[in-house]
């Protein structure tokens, strides 16, 4: 299993193009100049009324798919 930790803010404006089908995926570009993809919708659970903000940790499985997104401080 592999997982990348990262930070993201993204205000409730911007989630709301994710929320409407307008984005399908996030792009996070993180320290080192490393990027990874996901699917818009793992952000669902931890948006609030600020939109998404934290740290967030993903576990990957040996075939780099998503198994989990959790936030691991705000």
């Amino acid at each position: 299993m592999n997982e990348v930790r990262f930070r993201l803010e993204i205000s409730v404006e911007e989630y709301l193009r994710y929320y409407q089908g307008e984005v399908n995926s996030v792009i996070v570009t993180m320290a080192g100049g490393k990027t990874i993809q996901f699917p818009a919708n793992a952000l669902q659970k931890h948006v609030d009324q600020f939109g998404v903000n934290g740290s967030f940790r993903i576990t990957f499985d040996d075939n780099n798919k998503m198994i989990n997104m959790e936030r691991i401080s705000n």
